[in-house]
């Protein structure tokens, strides 16, 4: 409750700050106080052999998805620190520090509350950029009170890995919980029809079943067992063990305790939060009455300086456009890709004869088959004007692979989830609900069909079958266009899409991706096809807005922080159904047809 008041008095305040700002000074005077402000600081500093601070706990995404002034304002009065960064950001950082005499290593701290919200393939650039740290000859030290599968998967390339005594590592495989809704809306009165293409589009499953279907439990298993067998094989390499170690420990033990851990070689010390830092104070050579180590942490060590040889100026520029969220029709909002908004991008650096080539980055389980085919357009437009080279982050599927498809490369990390090539719709009606509390509906129309969009009352079955007609098409759609622009036969593509999900490995094996690799793979690509030689800049699209032009653009928001703490297991289940309702409120194809990825896939 007293967080609760917190935030409420802070965003209140901020509002009113922001009102206060902007008619008490005016623009121009606004402009001044934040110029001023800035001017003051002195920013971030890097004392010699420091080590580079590297918070576990971060979220880390493509973009960065806070936007609203109010959230901004906030931040200022409450005192709280955005916990997010971009992986572009932590990738340049890293770099950067691997070639800075003054950063002698990387800690890595797990011992935050919270976990980042990364993917698997997220993270797997991270720690392969960790390894180029690394093999520079610069240390890595990993500590955490409990070492979970994500952080573990990171800090397992570490020279030397640290646990507190009571802490454990969790080694108990990767599992999908769906979230199955169909019992409550039959016991609320909301009916549910839903039309679907592909035995494996199981996006429908959370509200017409009560659990996993046979296709989609098979499907699941699959994509599972290659993303664990990639996990454990990275583990194994970095800690120089038997990869069926694990999978025993995963099978019998699930968590080893700190002494468990150490006995099988997968921590190194086990230790206190003091003793930790009397370590850390030892490598950078601090003085024994110093409160801490040298140190500075990558969301600060980001700042300085972050210009490299890769972004140099030039003329030349490779745009990075970041497609990340559910695709939605219209404008949509920061947390999505509205397609009229994406597509009105891409045009603009199509347009833009200084941008050579373009990197689409794709972060999206898909959404509106509409928006997604506006999207494609363009970059089916774009591609004949310059090179449009694809980029997969975490999830690349359904949706996601439809605006992909025509890229004239697409990379892809091993554990990306792609695929997902289906399509179906989903029609509520509410009218058993509304009986039963004393709502009732007529009708006067001049045509059988006149109402046949209706949620007032279930769909007929001529109503079903023209609906299922329309998915049938945008189907038949979506394998002719991965046909043509993948340079497969349609036979195959119908064998290999029915909505089912791959791996990015599985999917370069099929020929639905061409390449394993990550961000930085893909914009090298791009520049070489564009053949610029070492004389291009890097461009990141959509620009990140100063605080002036939010303030001007935009006085209040409506979008909440995302605190990283650890929530109590109630807390935890009401949020998987606020996801499943967020992705209802995001489904808004004027057509009621999607191409989305299996309802919100989460692995833990």
């Amino acid at each position: 409750m007293r967080d609760f008041f917190k935030q409420t008095f802070a965003s209140l305040i901020g509002s009113v700050l922001g009102l206060f700002v902007f008619f008490g000074l005016g623009t121009f005077g606004l402009i001044v106080l934040l110029v001023s402000v800035a001017g003051k600081d002195t920013g971030p500093q890097v004392k010699d052999k420091s080590m580079l601070v590297f918070d576990l706990s971060i979220d880390i995404s493509d973009t960065n998805r806070r936007s609203s002034t109010s959230e901004l304002l906030e931040e200022a009065v409450s005192g709280e620190n955005d916990n997010s960064i971009t992986l572009r950001t932590v990738l340049d950082t890293i770099e950067k520090a691997t070639k800075d005499k003054r950063i002698i290593g990387i800690f890595l701290d797990g011992s935050h509350d919270g976990g980042g919200s990364a993917g698997f393939a997220t993270l797997k650039e991270i720690r392969e950029a960790l390894e180029r740290f690394r093999a520079a000859g610069k240390k890595i030290i990993a500590y955490n009170v409990d070492w979970g599968k994500k952080d573990y998967y990171l800090a397992s390339v570490a020279d030397t890995i640290m646990l507190n005594p009571m802490g454990t590592v969790e080694i108990n495989g990767l599992r999908s919980e769906p979230l199955f809704l169909s019992g409550a809306l039959e016991k609320y009165g909301i009916g549910v029809q839903v039309i679907r293409v592909g035995k494996f589009k199981s996006a429908v499953e959370p509200y017409i079943l009560k659990q996993l279907s046979a296709e989609s439990r098979q499907q699941t298993q699959v994509l599972l067992g290659g993303l664990w067998k990639q996990w454990n094989q990275s583990i194994s390499k970095s800690r120089q063990f038997d990869a069926k170690k694990l999978q025993n420990v995963a099978d019998n033990q699930g968590f080893l305790t700190a002494e468990e851990a150490l006995k099988n070689r997968l921590v190194d010390k086990i230790v206190y939060t003091d003793e930790v830092i009397a370590e850390l104070k030892k490598v950078t050579e601090s003085k024994e009455e110093d409160r801490s180590f040298r140190q500075i942490s990558l969301t600060n060590y980001a700042k300085i300086d972050r210009r490299n040889s890769k972004n140099k100026s030039s003329e030349n520029k490779v745009a990075v456009i970041y497609a990340e969220g559910e695709i939605v029709e219209g404008q949509g909002g920061a947390r999505n890709i509205g397609g009229d908004r994406f597509a009105r991008q891409l045009r603009r650096l199509r347009l833009n004869k200084n941008v050579k080539a373009v990197v689409l980055r794709v972060n999206s389980p898909g959404g509106s088959a509409t928006a997604s085919e506006i999207i494609q357009r363009e970059v089916r437009l774009t591609r004949k004007e310059k090179p449009v080279i694809v980029s997969m982050g975490d999830v690349a599927a359904s949706g996601g692979y439809w605006i992909s498809t025509y890229g004239d490369r697409i990379f892809a990390e091993p554990n990306t989830i792609t695929g997902s090539i289906g399509v179906f719709g989903l029609l509520f009606n509410f009218q058993k609900l509304a009986n039963n509390n004393g709502i009732t509906w007529d009708v006067v129309k001049t045509a059988k069909l006149a109402d046949s969009d209706t949620a007032s009352r279930p769909k007929t079955p001529q109503e079903i079958a023209l609906y299922q007609r329309l998915v049938d098409g945008i189907y038949t759609k979506f394998i002719d266009k991965v046909a043509e622009s993948r340079k497969i036969a349609k036979e195959k593509v119908q064998e290999i899409a029915q909505g089912r999900v791959w791996s990015g490995e599985d999917a370069k094996a099929l020929g639905l991706v061409d390449e394993i690799g990550g961000i930085d793979a893909a914009i090298a690509y791009a520049a070489k096809q564009a053949k610029l030689g070492d004389d291009w800049e890097l461009e990141e699209h959509p620009k990140a807005r100063s605080l002036e032009e939010r303030i001007l653009e935009q006085l209040s928001g409506n979008q909440t922080l995302q605190k990283s703490q650890a929530k109590d297991p109630l807390t935890t289940e009401f949020l998987k159904l606020q996801t499943e309702v967020e992705t209802l409120q995001n489904m808004n194809d004027s057509k009621g047809v999607y191409v989305r990825l299996p309802f919100n896939l989460q692995i833990k």
